[in-house]
């Protein structure tokens, strides 16, 4: 059930707004009700202003209604592996579990690995840990 993922996460990095990296980047994540939400990095001339396609998505869940992140989908340029950064890792982090899947695809949409987000994000912070 993972293509709707990629195919979503495709169709937002057509929209990204890379003019200074060229960095094309979508995302798309699905939420405790099954819904898929996607989003694209979006860079400013002040780089540090800019954002991942990571955190447009998550932001379109949240607004959505949505409370959790069940699996993820992830592409950047070409065919080499694109992971969240390790902002956008800790990020995911705050609405989904160390179980979480992320499939991490070319920009053409084929799957190169699938991680957990345990896996690129061990020992991780999370809302728990406040509790």
């Amino acid at each position: 059930m993972m293509q709707d993922l990629i195919d979503a996460a495709k169709a937002a990095r057509a929209f990204a707004h890379v003019p200074y990296s060229k960095f094309y980047v979508g995302a798309a994540m699905r939420d405790e009700k099954g819904r898929v939400h996607a989003g694209a990095n979006i860079e400013n001339a002040a780089y540090p202003q800019g954002w991942c396609a990571e955190c447009t998505t998550i932001g379109h869940l949240i607004m959505a209604g949505g409370t959790k992140i069940t699996e993820v989908a992830v592409m950047g340029n070409g065919d080499a592996l694109c992971t969240p950064c390790g902002g956008c890792r800790q990020k995911i982090r705050e609405f989904a579990s160390d179980d979480v899947k992320i499939h991490c695809c070319t920009e053409e949409g084929k799957l190169i690995r699938t991680f957990t987000l345990g896996e690129l994000l061990p020992s991780s912070f999370g809302p728990e840990n406040l509790a």
